[in-house]
C-alpha cells in the first residue's frame, strides 16, 4: 500500500536505539528510551518503542473511528476510550521477533452491534491497521 501524496510528514532523530533518545524537528516530542527489565533492559523511567506504537496507534484508531462514524451520522462521545495492548516476543512463523497488538474500544452510549460496525470500519481506514495489516495480529474487541 501506497499514498497519492504526502498530506503530512513526522521528523524523528533516534540516536543510541533502545537505550538512547528520540526527538521530532518541531521540538514537540522529545523522549529518552529504555529497555524494560522483561527484555534484558535496565528498566529505567525511559519509555520505548511498543508504548509510543501503541499510543500512536490507539490515537490514530480513534481518529479513524470518529471520522467513520461523522460518515454515518454518529457522534462518538468525547469520553471514547481506546486501551492498546502491544506484545513484544519472538516471531512465530520464523526468525527474529515480532508484536501484537490489542485495542480495546470504549464507546459509551452507542449500542455494542453499531459500535462494532463502526470499529471494523475504522478498522478499514485507520493508516496504522492498514500497515499492520497482514504483518501484525490485530485484535479488536468493543466493551
Amino acid at each position: 500500500m501506497s499514498i497519492k501524496s504526502a498530506v503530512y510528514t513526522a521528523h524523528a532523530h533516534t540516536t543510541g536505539g533502545r537505550t538512547g533518545t528520540s526527538a521530532t524537528d518541531d521540538g514537540r516530542l522529545s523522549v529518552t528510551l529504555d529497555t524494560p527489565k522483561e527484555m534484558g533492559g535496565n528498566g529505567g523511567p525511559g519509555t520505548n518503542p511498543e508504548q509510543l506504537f501503541a499510543v500512536g496507534y490507539s490515537a490514530c484508531f480513534l481518529g479513524a473511528l470518529k471520522a467513520v462514524a461523522r460518515g454515518e451520522s454518529v457522534k462518538i462521545p468525547d469520553e471514547a476510550t481506546i486501551d492498546a495492548d502491544v506484545s513484544f516476543g519472538d516471531n512465530a512463523n520464523g526468525p527474529g521477533f515480532a508484536i501484537a497488538v490489542e485495542l480495546k474500544i470504549t464507546i459509551p452510549g452507542i449500542e455494542r452491534s453499531q459500535a462494532e460496525t463502526l470499529v471494523e470500519k475504522a478498522h478499514q481506514i485507520c493508516p496504522y491497521s492498514n500497515a499492520t495489516r497482514g504483518n501484525v495480529d490485530v485484535t479488536l474487541t468493543v466493551l
